[in-house]
């Protein structure tokens, strides 16, 4: 077990280093002139130039990577000069609202798609399995801007029920605070990944209904309850933990969605700003942050899932 966690932080650390090296170049193809996008494009040739001096955007890239490699081993993410605060600063103001977003989504919809999915799959090729896989697809294929236009329309607009807006506190707290702002974020990301986990985990438990140990608890005498709890749903969910880690990605691009549709103060809505304003460092730490979540994701579900089955210890 110790090697093969060993072998994945390996992969871990690789992966996060290349990500970093082609994200730190495309922003610079993208962003040629940093200090353009930072003064603006009112500003004087000789004010860029001296602002690409004295920030070293006027070395060559090699030198430029290695600076910021630097800063980012030593926790600084750089400086955002069009909010005029440090981007660690931005960070931890808005990953704890962001964190408590996605936390409440991604619990809800792993709470509610295991049962959903195990229930299809014991009930299959009945009216509510045909009902709930017709709700997943419709789920599935409607992007999440979409759905959250048609609860806005129908709960702030129609039925004024909701607020068409998130909570806009600073604070977690605040946030928590005001459930009736949050209802519809929270209904719109969660109903969009159960629509997805249920999916897999409803092929997960047919596959698993005719393993031979289901068979042998059936036949000692254990009610379907007790095999369905006891036996069937932790071998059914090892197909969900990696899907989890693997959807991190998804999870981000949801989140800057939803973040701008509610105009919720997180992660995602501060990138959305950034990329109007085209404000490079911001730009560059949200991606990184993107990429590592994404690598502990896929690193945690591997653990996880030779913690669970130890075969998968040896591929």
């Amino acid at each position: 077990m110790a090697k093969y966690i060993v072998l994945r932080l390996v992969t871990a650390v690789a992966v996060l280093i290349g990500v970093s090296i082609v994200t730190f170049l495309l922003l610079h193809i993208i962003a040629s002139s940093p200090g353009a996008a930072a003064l603006g494009q009112q500003a004087t040739p000789q004010a860029i130039a001296a602002y690409n001096k004295a920030n070293g955007y006027d070395d060559p890239l090699q030198v430029q990577y290695v600076h910021y490699l630097g800063n980012l081993l030593h926790g600084n993410l750089g400086y955002s000069y069009k909010l005029n605060q440090s981007v660690n600063a931005l960070i931890a103001e808005n990953a704890p609202r962001t964190l408590y977003l996605t936390g409440v989504s991604l619990v809800l919809s792993i709470l509610i798609s295991i049962p959903i999915g195990m229930y299809q799959a014991v009930r299959r090729n009945t009216i509510g399995d045909y009902a709930a896989t017709a709700g997943s697809f419709t789920l599935y294929s409607m992007p999440s801007f979409f759905l959250g236009l048609l609860l806005i329309q129908a709960f702030a607009l129609s039925l004024h029920v909701f607020p068409a807006e998130a909570s806009q506190s600073t604070s977690v707290i605040g946030v928590i605070l005001d459930p009736r702002g949050m209802i519809l974020p929270i209904v719109t990301f969660t109903a969009v990944n159960v629509a997805g986990f249920s999916r897999y985990m409803r092929s997960s438990t047919i596959d698993n209904l005719a393993q031979e140990y289901v068979r042998t608890a059936k036949a000692k005498g254990l009610s379907e309850r007790q095999v369905l709890w006891r036996h069937l749903l932790k071998n059914s969910s090892l197909p969900l933990i990696t899907l989890i880690g693997l959807s991190i990605p998804r999870l981000l691009a949801g989140n800057l969605l939803i973040e701008t549709l509610f105009n919720y103060p997180g992660l995602g809505l501060l990138f959305y700003n950034a990329l109007g304003n085209e404000d490079y460092n911001v730009l560059l730490a949200y991606i990184l942050i993107g990429a590592v979540l994404t690598v502990l994701g896929n690193l945690i579900a591997d653990i996880a899932v030779a913690a669970v089955d130890p075969r998968v210890r040896v591929t």
